[in-house]
């Protein structure tokens, strides 16, 4: 039978005053039918599925019951995916509103089914992302954020992996027209726009600029990828404003060079879905200790500096304008060593030392900011845990096929590693990662990350373990599609 599909749009805004909204949210909905199975994929503009953000835990149930109730496509066949958008300020309409809005836009999606031809493929874009977790010459990992200051050069020895492809699903209409266009890319989004009000971020402006580009009404959804240690490329620079346009703008050129180039044909659809456990790490004690043990040695190393910033700022311009004479013009170093005098140097040699004991501690408060940070994520996590009441915590897998695409589900951030071996180890050509996608588990880290630190690795809850068997379960799930 031939496949069938539609889509519809709902505006998931809050309407409070005094918010500033940049550019509206959306969940975006495509109802896909091939006579024997149908299928939802519901692309919002949110923080999370659950867990944090303004999305409650009870949302995707909710919304699942009613699709199932009323609409008579099994709640299993649902996927929910949050872009990760970070704007400023409250994202979207009250709890009740969410649902109701989500759920009227599978509902116009339904009414408006059509029939059409599927193909995929890959793009590619490596300009504007960054694997944040650099790689320090200790075998650290430090990440890039804006809550604590970046490690020195010296220290940096690498950076991680980006997963640079676009994954992208074409639906056209019988005449050839696109009906919708799904892509996934792994990045997280965070810079927001000048103004720093509420904000699809840059995905909201590729998806725009497919959607004009292509034209006929042609909807553009977005799902985040493995993106849990990837951010965009000009994230601490100061010297810009923060304006993810231009990014969006990139990536949506780039998708529209992949979708030029994918051929449709009739396509069948398939969807398995299961929950499984994962362990959760009960060692918070123990890292919340070494955490504070370093704290303590650091802290230790603040003393006897005798300079204050308004002393230090000039004197250290003055030494690094002119390292071989930085007190006086040459001539006058010149003449105290022709007479055997040295009170220049030796000034200047009392002065570096004051200098690099400042400095020093300098990068030392950065280092303590970073350990506060982590202290406070052990103690959210602490809650977490204790609310989860058990050894594990359930997480959905989800595949869905479409013609030769393939998606595979996680309700997690998994970092950008996790993705590509999924990709590789994958039985289909084009599979796309669809992370924070019907649930939320915080960080998803990969086993070798373990022991490095790094954000992702003190936000994450789950035990090593996680990766076997959410693999070994993704895995099976693929080949089973």
């Amino acid at each position: 039978m031939q496949l069938r599909a539609g889509v519809a749009k709902s505006e998931i805004t809050t309407g409070e005053e005094g918010i500033l909204i940049s550019d509206p949210l959306y969940a975006k909905a495509l109802v896909l039918d091939d006579g024997i199975t149908k299928a939802v994929i519901i692309a919002m503009d949110a923080l999370a599925i659950g867990g944090l953000g303004d999305i409650k835990d009870d949302f995707l149930p909710k919304l699942r019951a009613r699709i199932e109730n009323e609409l008579h496509i099994p709640g299993g066949n649902v996927l929910v995916n949050a872009s990760h958008t970070h704007p400023q300020g409250r994202l979207l309409c009250d709890d009740a509103e969410q649902v109701e809005r989500t759920f009227e836009a599978v509902r116009q999606a339904l009414q408006k089914m059509t029939e059409v031809r599927a193909g995929s493929g890959f793009g590619h874009e490596d300009r504007i992302v960054v694997n944040r977790n650099l790689k320090m010459k200790d075998g650290s990992h430090w990440s890039i954020r804006y809550a604590h200051p970046c490690p020195e050069d010296k220290e940096v020895a690498d950076i991680g992996p980006i997963d640079p492809s676009i994954g992208v699903l074409r639906l056209d209409r019988l005449d050839g027209q696109p009906l919708a266009v799904v892509y996934n890319f792994a990045s997280h989004l965070l810079i927001g726009v000048p103004e720093r009000g509420v904000t699809a971020n840059f995905t909201g402006f590729a998806s725009k600029v497919i959607e004009e580009n292509l034209g006929n009404g042609v909807m553009a959804l977005f799902l985040q990828g493995a993106g849990g240690d990837i951010l965009e490329v000009f994230f601490k620079d100061v010297n810009r404003p923060r304006n993810c346009e231009p990014l969006g703008t990139m990536l949506g050129l780039s998708t529209l060079k992949a979708v030029r180039k994918i051929q449709t044909k009739d396509a069948g659809l398939n969807v398995l879905s299961e929950t499984i456990r994962l362990p959760v790490r009960k060692n918070i004690p123990e890292r919340m200790e070494a955490r504070l043990q370093e704290q303590a040695k650091l802290l230790a190393t603040l003393r006897s500096t005798t300079l204050n910033f308004k002393t230090f700022l000039p004197l250290y311009i003055k030494y690094a304008l002119n390292p071989d004479y930085p007190s006086d013009y040459a001539y006058r170093y010149m003449q105290e060593e022709r007479i055997g005098s040295n009170e220049l140097v030796s000034m200047d040699v009392h002065n570096r030392g004051n200098l690099d004991r400042y400095l020093n501690n300098i990068y030392t408060m950065e280092k303590l900011i970073r350990i506060q940070e982590d202290l406070a994520t052990f103690q959210y996590h602490e809650t977490l845990l204790r609310e989860a009441g058990g050894e594990t915590v359930p997480a959905e897998v989800q595949g869905v096929k479409i013609g030769d695409c393939a998606l595979i589900t996680a309700p997690a951030e998994l970092l950008v590693e996790i993705g590509l071996n999924l990709k590789k180890a994958s039985p289909y050509e084009h599979t796309f990662v669809s992370a924070f996608t019907n649930g939320y588990l915080h960080y998803a880290a990969p086993v070798e990350h373990y022991g490095k630190g790094g954000y992702e690795v003190t936000e994450c809850m789950l035990a090593e373990e996680w990766q076997e068997a959410y693999e070994s379960k993704a895995y099976d799930i693929l080949r089973r599609l």
